[in-house]
């Protein structure tokens, strides 16, 4: 049984751009990615910037793009797991 974690993906890159960790959010999503039965070699892994959802207590959210490389559309289920909201 895997581990359950609290965070969403996206709250946990989140907080690792804040924290100054940005370096290992791309190993981050690569593992989420193998999680959810994907090959991590298949996809580019974009990071944006963007102001934080009203009522959240963080000021920055990063959105994660994911963008097949054999130019194929991300599953748009894959894609809104990895941006979740809590």
């Amino acid at each position: 049984m895997g581990r359950i974690n609290p965070y969403t993906l996206q709250m946990q890159i989140t907080q690792m751009f804040a924290q100054g960790q940005s370096f290992f959010a791309l190993t981050k999503v690569q593992d989420w990615l193998r999680e959810h039965n994907q090959n991590p070699l298949e996809y580019d892994i974009i990071f944006h910037q963007k102001p934080a959802p009203p009522g959240s207590k963080e000021v920055i959210a990063i959105e994660i793009e994911l963008k097949r490389k054999d130019g194929k559309p991300v599953d748009s289920w894959l894609q809104e797991q990895a941006n979740l909201h809590a």
